[in-house]
């Protein structure tokens, strides 16, 4: 019998996620979250409500807005839909999780192997997204979040910590050229 041993690979394609600093900015790519979509089914608004606050004891943020409470991070993606990350190692199988909580009132879909991350750090967060989309990131408050296009690449940007810490999502598939243009921004910047 053939025996494997795979190993999974960081959205860059390595062992271990990146980490790059480039004057006052640091740029991490984050492999330790799992992602999903969920949307509330038509018509099952109550249960829909019920299981959210079962499940993550928070208001669900509206448009232009996250919302954190213990492992679970979401914001609005479009009219009753958002997006959740919660951390890998106690929510690998978070579409799993999710849907054992809400079971026919909402529509949930696994997006780990779809997207990717890169949190942006420091003084030079601001500078760095300014030159890469049409995003205000300097007027952004805490738990602000937007869709937006990087480098022709649709991305989400939620700002953690106004002015200094914003995590950037887009897909898997385009993590190289969203990595390269966030890298090029930030020396442009130092």
């Amino acid at each position: 019998m053939l025996k494997h041993s795979l190993k999974p690979l960081t959205p860059l394609g390595s062992d271990e996620p990146d980490s790059t600093v480039i004057g006052n900015l640091k740029i991490t790519e984050r492999d330790d979250f799992s992602f999903a979509s969920i949307a509330q089914r038509d018509g099952k608004s109550r249960p829909f409500a019920a299981a959210a606050k079962r499940a993550f004891n928070l208001k669900l943020p509206g448009p232009g807005q996250s919302a954190s409470n213990g492992d679970y991070t979401l914001f609005w993606s479009s009219p009753e839909q958002w997006f959740v990350e919660a951390p890998m190692a106690t929510h690998e199988d978070i579409a799993s999780i999710l849907k054992a909580e809400f079971e026919e009132s909402a529509s949930i879909t696994e997006q780990s192997g779809g997207w990717c991350r890169f949190d942006l750090e420091g003084d030079a967060s601001v500078s760095t997204l300014e030159r890469l989309c049409a995003v205000d990131t300097a007027m952004m408050t805490d738990q602000a979040a937007t869709r937006s296009v990087i480098e022709h690449i649709g991305v989400f940007i939620v700002c953690r910590s106004a002015g200094q810490y914003f995590s950037i999502y887009g897909p898997r598939s385009s993590a190289g050229s969203l990595h390269h243009a966030l890298v090029s921004a930030a020396k442009s910047v130092a």
